[in-house]
């Protein structure tokens, strides 16, 4: 064999390997089981006037909103995040809709063509929330931890809160506004002892903060930029998001299954950017603020 005829052959099988290399890349998919749990501290909002039995009675009410199973399609490019269909009840939905801010469907997600698609359903209508994909400047703090048999490194974001996001929602200064709760009483007994009792708009007593910190531990033993529900942008694959009173922990993943599912890009719902849905969850809670302060005005203001 001379050189000529060498190098022919050696190219050819070098050819073969990039060929085999790049149908194997196209073809690679991965699936993570996520379970998501939101704390909630029902003191903040007047559960210390609650006895214990009926916090726990509220809390595994509560627990199907709170507590849940997701599951990450995965390949080079693309990802679909959606709720555990077999886990999920038909109170689910009920619980979702409790809590006043409908419930999430299938997140797609491609960090090629920079997608991002959401089937959101609010207060009864369904919405498809088309924008690109959100931006993180990602902060690498040389942290590691082991999770499961991957080695996963941390990385931090600060990231603006959604209208809709209830898991972040709060008591607004809660110290504060008891100490003057406590002064405006005393002034207001003093003045008139026979006045009724002002009732306090909730909607006045909660807020959503405009920003948190995120907390994100991704393995490169995995290189994909994907994550669990909006979150990516990383070097490999997100096993953990702590964000706010949500801790979304990965416990099983699969590399390259037997039966690969289709990752489709969810279609339903009127389509919105990111921005307008926000404005539309602004102008419904306003409305239903409105609402409350009506039927409180007509029922005569306070407590007979």
């Amino acid at each position: 064999m001379n050189l000529r005829t060498t190098l022919k052959t050696y190219g050819s099988i070098f050819i073969m390997l990039i060929a085999f290399g790049l149908h194997a890349q196209n073809d690679f998919q991965g699936e993570a089981v996520y379970m998501s749990k939101t704390t909630v501290d029902l003191d903040n909002f007047g559960g210390r006037e609650l006895s214990p039995e009926r916090k726990k009675m509220i809390m595994e009410r509560m627990k199907s909103m709170l507590e849940k199973t997701f599951i990450l399609t995965f390949n080079k490019t693309e990802s679909m995040y959606k709720e555990d269909e077999a886990l999920e009840s038909p109170a689910q939905g009920g619980m979702r809709m409790m809590g006043g801010m409908g419930s999430s469907g299938p997140v797609y997600k491609n960090v090629k063509t920079n997608e991002y698609l959401q089937d959101q359903e609010f207060f009864g209508k369904q919405f498809l929330i088309n924008d690109s994909l959100p931006k993180y400047e990602w902060k690498m703090t040389g942290e590691t931890k082991q999770i499961g048999q991957y080695m996963c490194f941390k990385a931090t974001a600060v990231k603006k809160v959604d209208a809709a996001d209830w898991t972040n929602m709060r008591r607004k200064n809660k110290d504060e506004d008891k100490k003057k709760d406590e002064e405006k009483d005393g002034a207001e007994v003093e003045k008139d002892s026979t006045k009724k009792d002002e009732f306090k708009d909730p909607f006045d007593q909660i807020e959503i903060p405009e920003q948190i910190e995120v907390t994100a531990w991704y393995t490169m033993q995995i290189p994909v930029s994907a994550g669990p529900g909006e979150y990516w942008g990383l070097p490999g694959l997100i096993l953990e998001i702590n964000s706010g009173r949500t801790t979304i922990l990965c416990t099983k993943i699969t590399l390259n299954p037997e039966n690969k599912k289709e990752i489709k890009k969810p279609t339903k719902g009127k389509e919105v950017g990111r921005e307008e849905y926000q404005e539309i969850v602004k102008k419904k809670m306003e409305e239903m603020r409105a609402m409350f302060r009506a039927r409180r005005a007509r029922g005569g203001g306070g407590r007979h």
